[in-house]
């Protein structure tokens, strides 16, 4: 009962405060994370979080459904269209921003030890490739962005968690042998990060098949939207019973769903009538879950975090449209657009803190992760703007 009073008070926590940062015109993940702040432990206590096991179902759950939406949009088809261009770029400026995070994390482990640790290097650099799909498409929609640089923008920062997801998935398992002091084998290194993946895409994929295939018996939008919810449910539940990560595995049923079946599309509309509540309270809880007594603590490396970061995203897009030839406005540009941050990272962090193997870094990453997002979702569209407007692709 408690938590459903949680759940109670934080739906109408994030329901009022969408009307806030509605007239503030502000992201509303950003009135989200504020409104569990308030409502949670560190103030109000509404939101209670010692029912572990719940909270972590329902984290569990929300990150499977997220998951499931970014494989919705891997599209082979659209790939194709797109071209290598588009997934080099990709694939640089994510790689760029996790070696410039790990890297300069690394480093300050061992100038001051006191202040980070490899896993917090590994960790944190992983969620520094994710980017925010929903923030950006907001301000391209709204200003009604067109060009090339938008044209490029659009299906990177789509691509951008996808790739995110899969590195996050070896440097999760790096950091939980590091943070229990394990042996560095060929076994752990390797052949554990490898299993988890292959393992969870191999499911995720066998799932997504299934549902495929049952979508051609089940025609009713009530019955279809049922089988989605069975799917990433059963996704979910398989990975956390084999230890898996449930973040590839309800990705690869969202993936192969949307590419086996030609209506796939509009089925998966049905899935986002119901799930825009489910957001909001994980969101809601995440902002619960901020520890704003550590801030000072980790102000080095917060700062190193939103620093690096940005280098790395901007300076990874320059390199990779340079490397393809891209257009100079590209160039100069699609590196500032790819600032904001929020769902998957945020997902990636409360994965973190749900994990008992990782209780000694998790409340320092989910700090870093959240405080930047608050950042990120402040100022990332503002840039974004700006950046499109530099280019030439939004009119007054």
């Amino acid at each position: 009962m408690e938590f459903l009073f949680s759940l109670v008070f934080g739906l109408a926590g994030g329901l009022a405060m969408s009307r806030v940062v509605k007239f503030l015109h502000l992201p509303n993940v950003t009135g989200y994370l504020v409104a569990g702040l308030v409502l949670g432990p560190k103030f109000l206590n509404f939101i209670k979080l010692d029912n572990t096991d719940a909270v972590s179902t329902f984290t569990s759950v929300a990150l499977g459904f997220i998951a499931f939406s970014i494989g919705g949009e891997f599209n082979l088809n659209n790939l194709k269209k797109l071209g290598k261009s588009i997934i080099s770029i990709t694939v640089i400026q994510a790689f760029s921003a996790v070696l410039a995070v790990l890297a300069g994390i690394w480093i300050l482990s061992v100038v001051s030890p006191e202040s980070a640790n490899v896993p917090q290097a590994l960790l944190l650099g992983a969620i520094a490739s994710a980017t925010a799909p929903a923030a950006t498409l907001m301000v391209v929609k709204q200003y009604r962005a067109k060009g090339v640089v938008t044209d490029t923008l659009l299906p990177v920062v789509a691509g951008d968690d996808a790739v995110g997801l899969m590195i996050f998935s070896v440097c999760y398992s790096l950091a939980r042998v590091f943070a229990n002091g394990g042996e560095l084998t060929v076994q752990s290194v390797l052949l554990d990060p490898l299993r988890e993946i292959g393992m969870s895409l191999l499911i995720g994929a066998a799932i997504g098949f299934m549902l495929s295939a049952s979508m051609k018996i089940f025609r009713s939008k009530a019955n279809r939207l049922c089988l989605m919810i069975l799917a990433v449910f059963a996704g979910v539940a398989l990975s956390d019973m084999l230890d898996l990560s449930s973040l590839l595995t309800c990705m690869m049923i969202g993936a192969v769903f949307c590419n086996v079946l030609r209506s796939a599309p509009k089925i998966l509309e049905g899935s986002e009538s119901w799930t825009p509540p489910l957001f909001m309270l994980f969101f809601v809880i995440s902002g619960a879950q901020l520890d704003v007594s550590i801030i000072p603590s980790i102000g080095i490396i917060g700062i190193a975090y939103l620093v690096l970061r940005s280098l790395g995203k901007y300076f990874g897009a320059y390199f990779g449209a340079a490397a393809v030839h891209a257009d100079p406005r590209v160039k100069k540009y699609l590196g500032i657009t790819l600032f904001p941050q929020a769902g998957v990272a945020i997902g990636m962090a409360q994965m973190v803190a749900s994990t008992p193997d990782l209780a000694s870094v998790s409340a320092s990453v989910v700090t870093v992760v959240l405080s930047a997002t608050f950042i990120y979702e402040l100022i990332g569209p503002v840039l974004t703007k700006i950046a499109l407007k530099k280019a030439g692709e939004i009119e007054e």
